[in-house]
């Protein structure tokens, strides 16, 4: 396990895949996933052991709270390109209908971070959301990921179109927050 201050980064293990798929499937936490349909349990077990277990461009984490063990969420480097040494940086707390808070996203964050820099020895992390997700801009500057960019009405989402926006976190930019 990788130690944050108040959470602790795990394997996903195969029985964190039902709650996990019930946090996903949530409609207000779907509308900011790439993956916009409800999944089933078959989609779950295939995400499981393709990505998760099968697949050396990704790392997935369970986030879980020190103080109890308690499932949190699941946060991951994926689309890993080892030789550019850069990742997507993907977050999201399904506890208590959380999403990003002040609390666990953000040591989650800073922990899966500097994983990524000090261990994996990558040198930036870079995430997609929608111009919608405020609570990941906010998280996303609170860290010091820099807005590189926008792809225009990029994503269909609730009847409208919406952009794309593009952040990322070069492994000095870091340095100063821990």
């Amino acid at each position: 396990m990788i130690k944050g201050n108040a959470v602790g980064l795990r394997a996903i293990e195969r029985s964190d895949l039902p709650q996990l798929m019930e946090w996903r499937n949530r409609p207000e936490y779907r509308r900011y996933f790439r993956e916009y349909r409800e999944l089933g349990f078959e989609h779950q077990n295939n995400w499981f052991e393709k990505i998760v277990i099968g697949d050396m461009r990704t790392i997935m984490f369970a986030i879980v709270e020190l103080s109890s063990g308690k499932l949190l969420g699941a946060c991951g480097l994926c689309y890993i390109d080892w030789i550019n040494k850069n990742a997507d940086f993907s977050i999201y707390i399904g506890a208590d209908n959380l999403y990003i808070d002040e609390l666990y996203a953000y040591d989650a964050a800073i922990t899966m971070a500097r994983y990524g820099f000090d261990e994996l020895g990558l040198h930036r992390l870079w995430a997609e959301i929608y111009d919608f997700d405020e609570q990941k801009k906010m998280l996303f500057q609170s860290l010091g990921f820099s807005l590189d960019g926008c792809f225009r009405q990029n994503h269909w989402s609730e009847g409208k179109w919406h952009d794309s926006l593009f952040y990322s976190l070069l492994k000095h930019e870091l340095e100063p927050l821990v």
